[in-house]
């Protein structure tokens, strides 16, 4: 059974950066694409950045674009989010999800596994 677990989160200036991780545990051959969403305060869950290693695609929100960036290492099964120059609308919790269907689509019904999420707060 395929899991997925991060950590990383915490609280932030703006300005500030933080690093999230993601280790995904269990069989994950079958597993195309794998990214990261997020919800704040009374808002849509949200894709914010998403690597497909089989379809070789990686997207980025435009709200993020230029300020975060997805890498994986595939010998931890770890995927990891380096967010830099950080903004009080970037506070939110962020999910780890991963999709076990080819190619690349942003919307969260197309992710079948997610983990518990991790807070992100930043302050301004």
């Amino acid at each position: 059974q395929k899991k997925l677990v991060e950590s990383g989160g915490g609280s932030v200036q703006s300005g500030g950066s933080l690093r999230l991780s993601c280790t995904a545990t269990g069989n994950t051959d079958s597993i195309d694409c794998i990214g990261w969403f997020r919800q704040g305060p009374e808002r849509e869950r949200e894709g914010v950045a998403i690597i497909c290693t089989q379809s070789y695609r990686t997207w980025y929100s435009d709200s993020v674009k230029g300020r975060f960036t997805v890498s994986q290492d595939n010998d931890k099964n770890t995927l990891y989010l380096q967010m830099n120059t950080l903004k009080p609308e970037d506070t939110a919790m962020y999910y780890c999800a991963a999709s076990e269907l080819y190619g690349l689509n942003t919307a969260p019904s197309y992710f079948s596994h997610w983990g518990q999420g991790t807070r992100v707060t930043v302050s301004a």
